[in-house]
């Protein structure tokens, strides 16, 4: 996998330890031959016997890439107390990644920008952001401070307002009360 990658991690995909890097145009993961826990018992147990039957390295290693225009949907949902599986639905094809509770968001914040469009390509310019809004004009005195915060926060989240002029904005509505 080329060194280029957004984001790289580890993941189980199909009961199996894996590279992951997520680029600008794709998402490729890799499966390092190697063998098993299941393979190793069997082999101990059966005093090399089976090893011998059916070899040491395993069958499942290799690398697929999903593109990134082909995915329709990425979902996450719980896997157990530490995981959570990144799902990812893209044409003719379904993977969970499985991934420790705390990647998870970043990773499917990532994928998700990149099937918007809003992560721009290595050589493109990043897309353009919205004309800034005229400064809001400031609350009414005859509202309450409450009042006051939440439209300041619905201002924020409609993108009229940064986050540094919605903490700015709230610390001086906070200091009068």
């Amino acid at each position: 996998m080329s060194s280029n990658a957004l984001m790289t991690f580890k993941s189980h995909i199909g009961g199996k330890n894996a590279d992951v890097a997520i680029h600008h145009d794709r998402v490729e993961w890799a499966r390092a031959r190697g063998m098993s826990a299941k393979k190793l018992t069997a082999g101990l147990l059966t005093g090399g016997a089976s090893l011998l039957a059916t070899g040491v390295r395993s069958s499942d290693a290799g690398t697929e890439m999903i593109p990134v225009r082909s995915i329709s949907s990425v979902v996450t949902k719980r896997d157990g107390l530490m995981f959570t599986k990144v799902v990812v639905v893209a044409s003719g094809n379904t993977i969970e990644f499985r991934v420790p509770h705390d990647a998870a968001p970043g990773i499917k914040s990532l994928l998700t920008d990149l099937v918007l469009g809003k992560v721009p390509g290595p050589g493109q310019a990043a897309p353009p952001a919205a004309s800034p809004a005229p400064a809001a004009a400031p609350a009414p005195q005859t509202s309450t401070p409450v009042e006051q915060l939440r439209q300041l926060a619905e201002l924020r989240d409609a993108g009229i307002l940064s986050e540094e002029e919605f903490a700015a904005k709230k610390a001086e509505i906070l200091a009068r009360m």
